[in-house]
């Protein structure tokens, strides 16, 4: 009876004590899972597609022009720009919280709610740069691009996604606008240009305007959005410069100037043009909410806009050219 009660007794003891591993297991693969979402979201990745599609745009071009297309440089590409542009995001995160830019009411709060320290952005910052540049060396080898050229567009690009708000921090001084509009329209493309021909062409810069009109959009609603805490924090960018008119006056202007240009393609151009004025439902909505002042959500809104817009425009240029 004893020897019965005490083998009870050990098989109670083994079964709370895989119950307690189990929790103890499903409590750490949460907690792991959990950090894991906190590292990606500082990584802001609903914008990376600004740099995905000029990369596309950038292959299709030289694909149609010079009929030259690699899948290997293509997606070497890729990891490159969206190595670089995930480091400047955080880069972003990391100046804008030493200089007091962000506070409880930012849309970017990674700093200040201490869900990641300063240490773990620099870090991770870094690594997305050495990632950056290990695929700038493999494009080095099998692109057939001059080292030089390519180095020139890449080390610019990659000094765009740093001094914007380190360094110089251009953000603050109302440059930001024209570095983000050269780096994810002409830059982007010309570099994805370059890496699958080897040449360089202006007609990229042409082609690229439309791309990097939407993507200044999406910077434009985002510092209007921030107007007031940018001006508290002692920074100057081009909204508060323009002040709530100006703001809405060059809003319009990026959001649309693309759609008549691209409905003049159509007219003397080709039909396929139609295909990225479609998404112009998207605009009118878009422009609404600024209108209205409901810009809390309206950068992530514009950037899943400009992934439909981009792909259409993709789509017209490879069937047009």
């Amino acid at each position: 009876m004893v020897e019965l009660s005490q083998s009870c007794f050990k098989m109670d003891k083994d079964s709370n004590f895989s119950k307690r591993s189990k929790k103890e297991h499903k409590i750490r693969s949460v907690g792991t899972y959990s950090f894991l979402r906190q590292y990606i979201a500082a990584l802001r990745p609903w914008s990376l597609s600004a740099s995905l599609i000029p990369v596309s745009l950038g292959s299709v071009l030289s694909y149609k022009i010079e009929s030259n297309f690699s899948l290997l440089i293509y997606l070497c590409s890729c990891l490159t720009a969206l190595s670089v542009h995930s480091a400047g995001n955080l880069v972003n995160t990391y100046f804008d919280f030493k200089r007091g830019v962000d506070n409880k009411k930012s849309d970017d709060r990674t700093l200040v709610d201490e869900i990641l320290t300063p240490n773990n952005i620099a870090t991770l910052g870094s690594l997305f740069y050495i990632f950056g540049c290990f695929g700038f060396g493999i494009l080095c080898i099998i692109s057939p691009a001059e080292v030089e050229h390519l180095a020139l567009i890449y080390f610019g690009g990659l000094s765009s996604s740093f001094l914007y708000t380190g360094g110089l921090g251009l953000k603050y001084i109302a440059l930001g606008d024209i570095i983000i509009f050269l780096t994810f329209g002409p830059i982007t493309v010309l570099f994805a240009y370059l890496t699958q021909c080897g040449q360089l062409s202006t007609t990229t810069l042409i082609y690229a305007i439309p791309l990097a009109l939407n993507t200044e959009a999406i910077l434009h609603a985002n510092n209007t959005r921030d107007r007031e805490t940018d001006r508290a924090a002692g920074i100057v960018t081009l909204a508060i410069y323009l002040g709530e008119t100006g703001s809405y006056i060059l809003f319009c202007f990026l959001l649309f100037i693309p759609h008549v240009v691209l409905m003049l393609c159509v007219i003397h151009r080709s039909v396929f043009f139609i295909l990225p004025v479609l998404t112009c439902y998207e605009v009118f909505r878009v422009e609404k909410e600024f209108r209205a002042k409901d810009l809390r959500f309206l950068p992530k809104k514009l950037a899943m806009y400009n992934v439909k817009f981009g792909i259409a425009y993709i789509i017209a240029c490879f069937l047009s050219i």
